[in-house]
């Protein structure tokens, strides 16, 4: 008997593809999946304890509204057709590939030769889950869950899908000037960076913050950090499109960059006479494992360990000038992403193979600054306008005593765990103690 199959899909054109790489790039696109609830752990380890849930959550139901959204228009908006000409799109068609049509089991060559288109579509779409769910750190604590699911919608159309399309697609206006961003550092981090900044400075500062804006859980920091790391071998070894010497070499250099990192970041803390912190390691790591995500697959191991760590120390120093502005970026989002993107698009511009500026061409790396420059430009006042769209639609930001409450319970009515009712029973029984001392 024959496997059965719908009516509705044709055979696919299964001659060019390898087992190999498909193998590898569902594992891949399974890694990158896991970074999203790693992110969830990273973010709300830092955040107050009434605003823990509120927090995982915005990073967690990107994984639900993104992925819808991509299957009906996102995808063919970052992949489909080029509108404006051969070599100067900025963005696709929106029904090139609309609910996904023509995207099959066979492979397309204009994208990945070796492995099916379907499964070209769902490596990227993870990439357009994380993206938004970063930029969730920076107005932690203070954002209606409404307005956010509708930002995270309209960010993704008119943001992140135009941006993928400039950079990865073959005609997009990027890919042609030669500018290299072989996993996402000016589609993915750039962006939320930029994005992330737009969101602190409209929303403004949180309320009430003196004394309790401590980091409530850093083992949850830890044990986020920790599947960030992990996924992100998928994130940038499968950018690579295949199981090859250059997903092995992007693999090796992102673990070297992560890893100088987070020692630069310990060190340049200890140098400034703090001493070396849970939460400066993982953010080092983080910021490490960002720089080199746009040259993973471009430079030398030697080069990754020092663009992990000159991007740690300027991220750490963005930090502090932050801490003493009137920024109120939550989680220091466009410290880390937005300056660690930065970084790395500017040190791929550098060192890449064979055309950096390092030997002596600098054609890449102007094209890479020009590039910076407008990515930079449209993520940041785009974003702006369209947390400003979502205000006036449903208003952006919880009510005062929305806020002084927490978000766990004014917008879902839950929290974390009943440590109330553990603080009460601890409480009796200290009271029982001493009421039998007296007696």
């Amino acid at each position: 008997m024959g496997v059965f199959a719908p009516s509705n899909i044709t055979t696919p054109n299964l001659e060019n593809l390898n087992s190999g790489d498909i193998a590898w790039m569902l594992t891949a696109s399974g890694l990158v999946l896991l970074m999203t609830p790693g992110l969830s752990f990273f973010y709300a380890g830092m955040v107050r304890y009434k605003n823990v849930i509120s927090t995982m959550l915005q990073s967690f139901v990107a994984l639900g509204v993104i992925s819808l959204l991509w299957v009906f228009i996102g995808f063919s908006i970052a992949f489909g057709d080029s509108i404006g000409g051969d070599g100067t799109g900025l963005f696709g068609n929106p029904l090139t590939f609309f609910m996904f049509s023509g995207v099959g089991l066979g492979p397309n060559d204009a994208f990945a030769a070796t492995i099916p288109f379907m499964l070209f579509a769902l490596f990227q779409l993870k990439f357009a889950i994380i993206t938004p769910a970063l930029i969730t750190g920076a107005f932690a604590e203070r954002i209606r869950f409404s307005a956010f699911i509708l930002f995270i919608c309209l960010f993704s159309l008119f943001i992140y899908a135009p941006l993928a399309h400039m950079t990865w697609h073959p005609n997009g206006l990027f890919k042609n000037w030669g500018v290299l961003d072989f996993a996402g550092g000016t589609v993915v981090h750039i962006s939320a960076g930029l994005a992330a900044l737009a969101g602190a400075l409209y929303l403004g500062k949180r309320r009430n913050l003196e004394g309790e804006s401590k980091p409530h859980n850093i083992p949850f920091v830890i044990l986020g950090t920790g599947m960030l790391w992990f996924g992100w071998f998928g994130f940038n070894g499968g950018s690579a499109l295949a199981a090859n010497g250059l997903a092995t070499s992007a693999f090796l250099t992102t673990n070297t960059a992560s890893a100088a990192a987070m020692l630069s970041w310990i060190f340049f803390d200890g140098i400034r006479g703090r001493k070396p912190s849970a939460i400066g390691a993982c953010i080092g790591a983080v910021v490490g494992l960002v720089a080199i995500t746009p040259g993973a697959g471009f430079v030398t191991v030697g080069q990754s360990i020092f663009i992990g760590s000159v991007s740690s120390i300027i991220s750490n120093v963005a930090i502090h000038f932050r801490t003493k502005s009137s920024v109120d970026d939550t989680l220091d989002v466009f410290a880390c992403h937005g300056v660690g993107g930065i970084m790395g698009m500017l040190l791929t511009g550098v060192f890449a193979k064979d055309v950096g500026l390092i030997y002596g061409t600098s054609t890449t790396f102007f094209y890479h600054i020009l590039a910076l420059v407008m990515a930079s430009i449209f993520a940041f006042f785009g974003s702006y306008f369209l947390y400003y769209i979502t205000d006036k639609i449903l208003h952006i930001r919880v009510a005062g005593h929305q806020e002084e409450e927490g978000l766990d319970m004014s917008q879902h009515s839950e929290q974390a765990s009943d440590f109330g009712g553990i603080r009460l029973t601890l409480s009796e029984q200290k009271s029982d103690v001493i009421m039998g001392k007296a007696s």
